[in-house]
């Protein structure tokens, strides 16, 4: 008898997430990636603004990275016009997902319709299907609104939230979670990526009840204005402490130490690699998995899709759903 393809959810945002989706799309699951509608800058933000829609830049990438269609096709969807002041900025994929949405009505089958001409393996959800904004709350009482704007926050995030609050998600969406064998959370921004799609309240609780397999797969590197100084153990407490109780069992981390170079070129931005607190971690009730998930590229460290992906299949060969 034909084994069934299992079923795999991801939930984040930004390029970890799309990274991610390139080397799960080689291996035989059904996937759909749940996707952050927070982001309210640049071409995205301006089309959100114009058209009042939700932003589509993290999802046209999600869609180019699950696509398989030709490479010049990928590239044309993906590309960015510079030299006209109208234009500028904007990429084709952004407005061709706009115009779909004007024409439909509807986000979401915008995205459907997307998906079926650039043959995207699996499916891509908004985490909203209308416009939130998303804003900050920092340590020494400022409110920051705007996604685009917390990463530059001079004070700690204490906390953040999307405005309205009481956003509800697509049915697929919970749906997916629901009959899923493994959910992967990021990677991705921790509190402008991950955590704005779980502050969906139905996400986060389906999440919390999620019958699956619930993997935080781990950032390499603190990023400045968001996670200055973070340990594994906090990255998972902010995740908790947004959605309100525990929702992971495992953590992947990467178990190779970087060069010293590299993290030399990460103390100019004030970032440097995440301390695993394996222990600590265990203590949290979840599992800690140690793999090699790193690769350099450009002086700039990156999740290695592909061994992540390798990595996911034999364990999920190995897990009885």
């Amino acid at each position: 008898m034909k084994k069934r393809k299992q079923n795999i959810v991801v939930i984040g945002g930004g390029t970890g997430l799309s990274t991610m989706l390139r080397g799960l799309k080689n291996y035989p699951f059904n996937i759909t990636a749940i996707v952050t509608v927070a982001d309210d800058g640049g071409s995205s933000g301006r089309l959100r603004d114009d058209y009042d829609i939700p932003p589509p830049g993290d999802i046209r990438n999600v869609i180019a990275a699950l696509s398989d269609t030709e490479p010049l096709v990928e590239q044309m969807f993906q590309y960015r016009f510079s030299q006209s002041v109208d234009l500028g900025g904007h990429s084709l994929g952004n407005l061709m997902l706009t115009a779909l949405t004007d024409i439909t009505g509807d986000f979401s089958h915008a995205i459907a319709e997307m998906s079926k001409v650039l043959k995207v393996h699996g499916k891509v959800i908004p985490a909203a299907n209308k416009k939130i904004t998303l804003h900050a709350e920092l340590v020494d009482g400022t409110i920051i609104e705007g996604e685009s704007k917390i990463p530059s926050s001079p004070s700690p995030i204490k906390r953040v939230y999307l405005v309205p609050n009481n956003v509800k998600p697509l049915p697929e969406a919970i749906r997916a979670i629901e009959n899923a064998d493994f959910i992967l959370v990021g990677p991705g921004s921790l509190y402008t990526s991950i955590i704005p799609n779980l502050l969906v309240k139905e996400i986060g609780k389906a999440l919390i009840h999620a019958k699956a397999k619930r993997i935080y797969i781990c950032n390499l590197m603190t990023q400045k204005g968001e996670t200055i100084h973070y340990r594994a153990t906090d990255h998972v407490q902010a995740i908790y402490d947004h959605v309100g109780m525990p929702c992971l069992d495992a953590i992947l981390v990467n178990n190779i130490e970087l060069p010293i170079p590299i993290k030399e070129n990460y103390k100019e931005e004030n970032a440097e690699p995440v301390k695993f607190d394996i222990e600590k971690l265990k203590n949290m009730g979840l599992e800690v998995i140690q793999k090699e998930i790193a690769t350099i590229h450009t002086g700039v460290v990156r999740h290695e899709a592909g061994k992540i992906a390798k990595w996911l299949y034999d364990y999920a060969s190995n897990v009885k759903s």
